[in-house]
């Protein structure tokens, strides 16, 4: 099966709530019919029309459930000559230590021994 080709030309002339169509890492989008559902509003969906929204749909963090359902809307690809570079954000959910930063005011401990002798100071002072 063939996927239709659009330059972002043709894309362009879609921009307006009767025919709205937009570009996502160079597939093509027609949300004509998503406009009334779409949980953030239609405004924000006809402001993208005729554009590549790319950046701005990373930007939302939209759900697994909305990604799966976009390709419901996909009607076809950017030809080859139009398409840029998808970069991907990679999302690291590790911790990000850094190289020697073992100390103990950094580690949870602090915070620990901290509410213990306020905690003892209290009682000492006020009980």
């Amino acid at each position: 099966m063939t996927v239709k080709q659009y330059t972002r030309e043709e894309i362009s002339k879609w921009d307006t709530k009767k025919e709205n169509v937009f570009i996502i890492d160079n597939v093509v989008y027609n949300v004509t019919e998503f406009l009334d559902e779409h949980p953030g509003g239609h405004e924000v969906l006809v402001n993208l029309a005729g554009k590549d929204a790319s950046e701005d749909f990373d930007d939302v963090g939209h759900s697994l459930d909305a990604k799966e359902l976009m390709k419901k809307y996909v009607v076809g690809e950017l030809v080859e000559a139009d398409r840029v570079q998808v970069q991907k954000r990679h999302v690291a959910w590790e911790d990000s230590k850094v190289e020697g930063d073992t100390g103990f005011t950094s580690s949870w401990k602090f915070p620990v021994l901290l509410g213990i002798v306020v905690t003892v100071l209290y009682s000492y002072l006020f009980g």
